[in-house]
Order: C-alpha cells, then structure tokens, then sequence
C-alpha cells in the first residue's frame, strides 16, 4: 500500500516511537506469578509515544507527520492505514522488508500498565530508524522529539535550534543537550524511579530547572504534579480525578496536551491543566486507537466537568 502523500501546511513534526501493539486490558488487577487473571478486552493498535501523541493532536485539528522507526514486514500496512485514515503524514516512514517491526505488547489493569517487548534488542541491532528531517522541521510551527534515538534525537534538537523551532522532549537526563534547549521537558515518575530512585524530589526538580532554558514539569501518575523554570517557585497541580478505565496512553497524551499548549502560546498553568486533562480524558477509554479525546471534551474537563466516557 503507498503512503498517502498530504499537501497540508504543517503544524507538527513528531521524531519519536512509534509501534503496532497488542493490548489485553486484565479484569482486576495484575495478578501474583503463579495465578491467574481474565482478560476482558483486546486489540491491536497503534501505539508508541509519537504514536499516541500524534493521534491525540491530529484529533485536536492540528497537521501533524510522523518520522522515526522503520516500519517492517508486520507494521507497515496496518500503521499506514490507520494514520492516513486520520490525515497523519507518514510519508517520512521508511519501509524495511528485511525485519518485522517495531512491535509491543501490554497487559494493562485497572492502576497500571506492564509493556512486553524487544526494545532491548532493537536499539543493540542495525540503527532501523530515520535521520531527522531538517526540511521539515524548517517547516513544522514546532517539534516533539523522543529522547530514544541516540545521536539522531540529539541531532533532531540541534536542527530545532538552528532553524529556531520550539521543541518538546519527554524523560531526559538533565545534563543533556535535548533537555537543555526543549522549549518544555516532561519527566515521568516511571523515569525518575529508574534513574534516581534515592534523590529527594524537590532536590532533583531544582537540579532540572536549573539546567534548563524554559519549562520543567514532572508528572506522578494520579498523584501531584510539578512544573516551573529555574529561578521561579515550584508549582504544583494535582490531576483530575476521572473514573479509570486505562492508564495506557496517559502519559504520552500529557505530552500531547503540552505541544498543543505551546502551539497555541497558553502560560505555562494553562497548558499543564490542559495536558492533565488530556491524560485525565484519555484514562477513561479504552483503546485510545479506537477513541481519541476531542479537543471540546479535554476543554470541558478542564473547565469543570466531568469526562467519564468509555
């Protein structure tokens, strides 16, 4: 099947993961090695964090195109046909006949999600990913880049630089180049946990914002999160509270609500409410394939209104 070629002014570039996904949503929680536990609901998907993210910013009305991992043998059609079926630009994908694709599966209750994969070995093979695009970043309105990538994530936030585009990069080290420049960086608890699991939070979050340039937020699941630059207090925002269906996807979409916020030039409380409430909108269905958030609902929930649909 060829990539649907789009001739749309392009709002944003997303450098970043993206796969073909098996997911099980489990009836309970995760169950104890040597039990047993019901799977109720399965699909297959796409997913990753540019993936997700995409999604969730094209169902917000922007233009987006997607560029990282090669698609093999396994994702190439169903990849292709469901990102053009949204108007994703995915003619930067390279194709490679000789391997399967990038490819996940996830087990996913009612309070977390646990992702079975090969990314161990895929990052340790042949580099099956795509130089950054420069042309296109020269172009986009602002870029979203996943850290994964090595030298070329490095690379893709060098060319943001030097054509002067706003940024956005997830779960970095902060003495890196990509945290240093990103017009917003996000960290996850599950990243801080993995990296830093002795440090004082409040320490660590100083130690951030004193490397960077611009906006600093760390997220903790459901529990408070923080956000500042350096120089300024520590604010905190505690998340929405919304009947839970899924986790999956929370915290690539956050992600996605802070592109869109500083797409659109909103303060830094405005666009952390806004990306809380995207993740928030999307715990409550399940797969977010199936029902991205549209951009009225994550506006109502953010607003004051409930967002309980499944």
């Amino acid at each position: 099947m060829p990539t649907k070629i789009l001739k749309k002014e392009l709002d944003v570039y997303l450098y970043g993961m993206t796969v073909w996904s098996t997911l099980h949503l489990l009836d309970g929680l995760y169950p104890e090695s040597d039990s047993y536990c019901e799977i109720t609901e399965s699909y297959n998907v796409p997913g990753g964090e540019s993936g997700n993210s995409a999604l969730v910013l094209a169902k917000f009305g922007l233009n987006v195109k997607l560029d990282g991992p090669f698609l093999g043998m396994k994702t190439k059609n169903n990849i292709l046909q469901f990102y053009n079926k949204w108007g994703i630009d995915c003619t930067g994908l390279t194709y490679d006949s000789t391997y399967d694709g990038v490819e996940d599966m996830v087990l996913i209750d009612k309070n977390s999600r646990t992702v079975f994969g090969k990314f161990a070995n895929y990052f340790r093979g042949p580099k099956r990913w795509n130089i950054p695009d420069r042309e296109t970043i020269r172009r986009s309105k602002i870029v979203s880049i996943d850290p994964f990538f090595n030298e070329e994530s490095t690379l893709a936030s060098k060319f943001c630089v030097e054509e002067g585009k706003s940024y956005i990069t997830i779960d970095c080290m902060p003495d890196s180049e990509i945290f240093k420049n990103a017009a917003a960086a996000i960290i996850s608890n599950e990243f801080i946990k993995n990296n830093f699991p002795q440090e004082d939070i409040d320490s660590l979050f100083k130690r951030y914002t004193n490397m960077s340039k611009d906006l600093v937020i760390f997220t903790f699941g459901a529990q408070e999160i923080l956000y500042g630059r350096k120089g300024s207090k520590v604010n905190r925002f505690i998340p929405y509270k919304v009947h839970v269906k899924s986790t999956l996807g929370a915290g690539d979409t956050f992600r996605a609500g802070v592109v869109y916020g500083i797409f659109k030039g909103w303060d830094d409380e405005k666009t952390v409410k806004f990306a809380a409430a995207t993740a928030a909108s999307v715990c409550t269905r399940f797969p977010l394939a199936s029902n991205p958030p549209s951009l009225e609902e994550v506006t109502y929930l953010m607003n004051g209104g409930l967002s309980d649909i499944n």
